[in-house]
């Protein structure tokens, strides 16, 4: 499965996808059919066991969605998700150039990185495919993406994209809301939207595509408009409106 994700934000084009943190092979689908174009599978906050992992990605390949995979802390998470093959690898916290620069070597293969390589896997196709070609074509295929969600990641900010094999950062507004000390505004704190402000900008000016979440169609078409070339909408929290405005014509209904 070829990342068309991965080549089309390498080409300045803008991609639309869904994160999602529970596991529902059938939502996947129908994130398929719908034509969004990627799939986060949040296993940093989701409850996902490795084989979850692999049945999602196996959703998503059978309906054309790129899967991605937000990673937990476990060091040995980025190899598990790879291997149950996840086309693109996404670490939260990533503050500094040294830990970009982990992430860069646990995802790709010597010379490059450290990451151990195995034949038998669903992305070598049980051991069909091996060698130089599969190891190359592995390395190349696969989105590594960063997320900037504390201070001292924005203070870093360009040391850390300026890491080779670092392919796009992604801001986290919550928790940089959070860490800034703004936890009862959060992401709509004018200091919280000035500091993401100059991210763009500081993004643009080196030529660092930019992620992000949306929580509605409102702020995926504002996130566009911002430049923004991967937004993510969140699953739950398009449900959760959907499910409110039905109970609320329920409700008018009988005023």
């Amino acid at each position: 499965m070829r990342n068309t994700v991965k080549q089309k934000i390498l080409n300045g084009e803008k991609v639309v996808g869904a994160f999602l943190g529970f596991y529902s092979p059938e939502i996947v689908e129908m994130l398929g059919y719908s034509g969004f174009e990627f799939i986060v599978i949040d296993d940093e906050h989701g409850a996902f066991s490795p084989r979850d992992l692999e049945n999602m990605i196996r959703a998503a390949e059978s309906v054309n969605l790129v899967p991605i995979v937000r990673v937990s802390y476990d060091p040995s998470c980025i190899q598990k998700a790879l291997d149950r093959g996840a086309k693109g690898i996404q670490v939260p916290m990533v503050n500094t150039k040294e830990e970009a620069e982990l992430v860069v070597k646990r995802v790709k293969f010597p010379p490059i990185g450290q990451r151990g390589a195995a034949f038998i896997t669903r992305p070598a196709r049980y051991g069909r495919d091996h060698g130089k070609p599969f190891l190359d074509a592995e390395d190349e295929n696969v989105l590594i993406i960063v997320q900037i969600e504390t201070p001292q990641a924005v203070d870093n900010f360009e040391v850390i994209i300026s890491v080779p094999g670092i392919d796009m950062a992604f801001i986290g507004p919550t928790d940089l809301s959070i860490f800034m000390g703004y936890k009862e505004e959060g992401a709509k704190h004018p200091e919280v939207q000035k500091v993401i402000s100059e991210l763009r900008e500081r993004a643009r000016q080196r030529n660092i595509p930019l992620g992000t979440i949306a929580g509605s169609h409102a702020g995926v078409r504002q996130e566009l408009q911002d430049g923004t070339a991967f937004v993510a909408v969140i699953v739950t929290s398009v449900m959760m409106n959907a499910f409110t405005d039905v109970v609320e014509v329920g409700r008018k209904q009988n005023q």
